[in-house]
């Protein structure tokens, strides 16, 4: 049980006090409580400021618009001795508060449920609160162009935080004129192809066409997405330069990774794990982490430690007294390798105590079972570490919460992923950062890249992800099985960039919460609703489509009856959690007024039940998308589907990095994996070839690239026929061309060149080397007539029969290392 201490005021730093009567905390704005004392907001309004900082709310004269908060205990459920450092560090886990189902469905004295009549309450505030800015703009009389020359004057004034630098004329005209020639040319190949039959062997003849009419299709699917590439760079500097933007910056980042020191206010930072095993080593060693990163984080800030995960930083052959003019930094960086040393010991010693399990299964500190015994049927687990009344670092300075969870499991109901819903909870923070268990924050200035993308005035509303690409440690200085991936992340993503946005790759992303939500983008026009007499001569009254519902639902993001889809239809789309419910109308995040402090980690629990999803939208309309062991194919898809655009960012240092397949079985896996995903795709009601046509949201471009994702392993099956005919035509003596003549011999000989041509333009543009190249296309025929033809024969079979095949999950070197180490 702890107890919360008053907010300080975000302008001067000193605590807020208290209000008129002293009854209670002061609060300058009731729509969004931004934390101001009343001396600062009175300086504020005495020069012209008028309006809340944070939201924008305009204050009603001079004080009106103020109000109290009641003082509260806050409280918290935490465990007994979670940081209880004994002699004795063996697998023996700390007490864990655990449960199963909570009644969160609470009860007004009027019968309906709580967050009904908040809503309803919300509703008049902002009715209430439109009539008094519409009243107070008659009673000035500015004619209404002159008020909108004032609004975008003052939009104007605010400094952009990221700029658009596209590819040079002189590289990138020179490549589309190439590809538009080789289009010709394919053109005029097929019409010989095709008018040219080979009549001894037409059957080989006719196989051969439709082969290389895929290839040609599949590459306009790859090639026209590249269309528009584009380069961008941020201004960091502009973040924290403007005392508005700062102040919206620490509001606004919290975020969801394991990596605490970033260069952010740790007040604003929760980082989640979650352990979908419930292995009882994951929870010890995080409690072993915990407390490491006591040490470990001032020792980051004093030296600008880059990176932030002790395995690699202290792996590094650099020279570490660069740049380090500190005389106490020798000194200091050998006791923290000592320490982590020991660190390591004890992780290891965990390690080795997990390999054999008992009979009767691990026991926690008190001897009551651990819950997750069972890893199929457990309840589910939450236990905050650190964080704003936990534990501080050795410098007695405040860490970022820290949250373990692991969500109930029982043997007869799929449970999902993603822990969005408890830290909507917990926290609720309008940003969130997803990282892979194998991935370590590689620069800790990443993040507040992202922020200027999201945050920026002119694109920011209408970003629903930041994407990074993806680095990798220990891979062969030739990169044999083509792990870096370099021509997707450095050529095609860089390409999305210029049209609606990369696709989202599943780590390395910086998601807008409400993007996650279902919602539409602020700028999307509002549509007016059809009229109900409106009719047709010979079909009578018109029923709107699905598309122009979805579209309005989506769009008026002012409109909060459209905002939460429909107030009846709400507790069928979030489930049944009033607190969850609250949170999601939060468009700047914070926790709702309904949480009490006292039960936030039940009813953070409940959210993670196996059957709170049931008759929900989650997975289907919000959320993370289900139905493919893809989804994060899926759930950018959809967001794009909305009306969002995505973001690729790509710093100088590599934001992330994580660990790659070290064999060619491994790797052949994962490959396997992510063609099976897209088949998926491909079979489900989510197809871009059908799905989302209705609302125009989805850019022809765009739609382009993700056809490209969702087809490309059938294009192993053209590959092995064409690879075959060769040996075929030997075998019988006969060939798929007929005797060439002089015309026909230009027209092969142009296509060959524009292929070549191509290749070697996209490379002057892209930056990627001719290595890399070869190395993908390489693995490409080598994917395509192994992973990628069983990818497609295993969709099929799960859709025709049933038969439900599971993946192989990527063996990930130092896996321990690499998720202790990312403190």
């Amino acid at each position: 049980m702890m107890q919360a201490e008053m907010p300080n005021c975000n302008t001067c730093g000193e605590p807020v006090g208290f209000g008129p009567d002293g009854s209670g905390v002061f609060v300058g704005c009731h729509e969004c409580n931004f934390p101001i004392c009343k001396a600062c907001l009175d300086y504020e309004i005495k020069e012209g400021i008028t309006a809340c900082l944070q939201c924008g709310t305009p204050y009603d004269g001079s004080l009106t618009n103020l109000d109290v908060v009641e003082k509260e205990q806050v409280t918290n459920t935490t465990m007994a001795g979670h940081l209880n450092s004994t002699p004795d560090a063996g697998l023996h886990a700390r007490n864990i508060s655990t449960v199963s189902t909570v009644d969160s469905d609470m009860i007004s004295e009027g019968g309906n449920p709580i967050w009904k009549n908040r809503v309803e309450s919300w509703k008049d505030k902002k009715s209430k609160k439109k009539k008094a800015v519409s009243k107070a703009a008659k009673e000035v009389q500015i004619p209404i162009d002159q008020q909108m020359d004032e609004k975008q004057e003052s939009a104007g004034g605010m400094q952009p935080l990221s700029q658009i630098v596209p590819v040079p004329k002189s590289q990138i005209t020179p490549y589309r004129v190439v590809i538009i020639v080789r289009l010709i040319i394919l053109g005029l190949f097929f019409h010989y192809r095709i008018t040219n039959p080979v009549e001894s062997s037409y059957g080989l003849w006719l196989t051969s066409v439709i082969c290389e009419i895929w290839f040609a299709i599949s590459w306009v699917l790859d090639q026209f997405p590249k269309w528009y590439p584009i380069n961008r760079v941020t201004f960091t500097d502009e973040l924290s330069a403007s005392r508005s933007v700062e102040r919206t910056s620490s509001h606004y980042c919290k975020h969801r990774a394991f990596n605490p020191c970033r260069g952010l206010p740790v007040d604003k930072v929760s980082c989640y794990v979650s352990d979908d095993g419930a292995a009882m080593l994951s929870f010890e060693s995080l409690v072993e982490t915990a407390e490491f990163a006591r040490k470990w984080v001032p020792f980051c800030k004093k030296f600008a430690i880059e990176p932030r995960a002790p395995e690699f930083y202290f792996s590094q052959k650099i020279d570490y007294l660069k740049d380090k003019v500190q005389p106490s930094f020798v000194k200091e960086r050998r006791a923290m390798k000592r320490d982590y040393e020991e660190y390591k010991v004890r992780v290891n010693a965990l390690v080795a105590k997990a390999q054999k399990t008992p009979d009767e299964g691990w026991t926690m500190q008190d001897g009551t079972p651990w819950p997750g015994n069972n890893t199929r049927d457990h309840p589910g687990m939450i236990q905050v570490f650190l964080g704003h009344s936990g534990a501080h670092d050795i410098e007695g300075n405040e860490l970022p919460r820290l949250v373990y969870v692991s969500r109930e499991k029982r043997p007869d109901i799929n449970t999902t992923k993603k822990p969005v819903r408890v830290s909507a909870i917990l926290t609720n923070a309008p940003y969130i950062l997803n990282l892979d268990c194998d991935h370590y924050v590689n620069n800790s200035k990443a993040v507040r890249e992202a922020m200027c993308f999201l945050m920026d005035p002119q694109v920011g509303r209408d970003v629903c992800y930041i994407q990074f690409p993806q680095r990798f440690d220990g891979i062969d200085r030739s990169d044999r099985y083509a792990n870096r991936n370099t021509v997707f992340f450095d050529v095609n993503m860089k390409g999305l960039d210029g049209i609606q946005g990369p696709v989202y790759v599943g780590t390395g992303c910086v998601f807008y919460r409400q993007a996650l939500y279902g919602y539409g983008p602020q700028s999307l026009p509002t549509l007016p609703k059809p009229s109900s007499s409106s009719s047709c001569c010979c079909c009578g009254p018109k029923k709107p489509k699905k598309d122009l519902e979805e579209f309005q639902r989506d769009s008026r993001r002012d409109d909060l009856n459209a905002a939460i889809f429909n107030l009846k239809e709400i507790e069928k789309t979030f489930g049944m959690s009033s607190v969850f419910i609250e949170s999601t109308l939060m468009e700047h995040g914070g926790l709702a007024e309904s949480a009490n402090p006292a039960t936030m980690i039940n009813e953070a629990i409940h959210v993670i039940s196996c059957g709170y999803e049931e008759k929900t939208a989650w997975g289907k309309e919000i959320g993370w998308i289900y139905g493919s062991v893809t989804e994060d194919i899926l759930t950018g898809f959809k967001m794009h589907c909305r009306g969002w655009r995505s973001i690729y960012c790509m710093p100088v240092r590599p934001a992330f990095k994580g660990s790659a397949p070290i064999n060619l079985s491994d790797r052949l896996h994962q490959v396997l994996r992510w063609a099976l995903g897209s088949v998926e795709i491909f079979l489900s009601r989510h197809c871009p070839l059908w799905y989302g046509w209705g609302g125009g949201r989805l850019k022809l471009l765009q739609r382009l690239a993700y056809i490209n994702t969702i087809v490309y392993p059938f294009t192993s099956l053209p590959l092995v026929a064409y690879c075959t005919l060769p040996a075929i035509c030997l075998l019988t003596g006969k060939f798929i061309i007929p005797t060439l003549s002089n015309l026909a011999a230009v027209w092969f000989l142009g296509l060959f060149l524009s292929i070549i041509t191509t290749s070697v333009l996209e490379i002057r543009w892209s930056g990627v080397s001719i290595e890399e190249l070869w190395r993908n296309e390489q693995f490409w025929v080598i994917g395509g007539v192994s992973a990628h033809l069983f990818a497609v024969f295993q969709g099929f079979l799960k859709m025709l029969a049933g038969v439900d095949t599971n993946f192989t999950v990527t063996t990930k070197a130092a896996m321990i290392s690499s998720s202790g180490s990312s403190t």
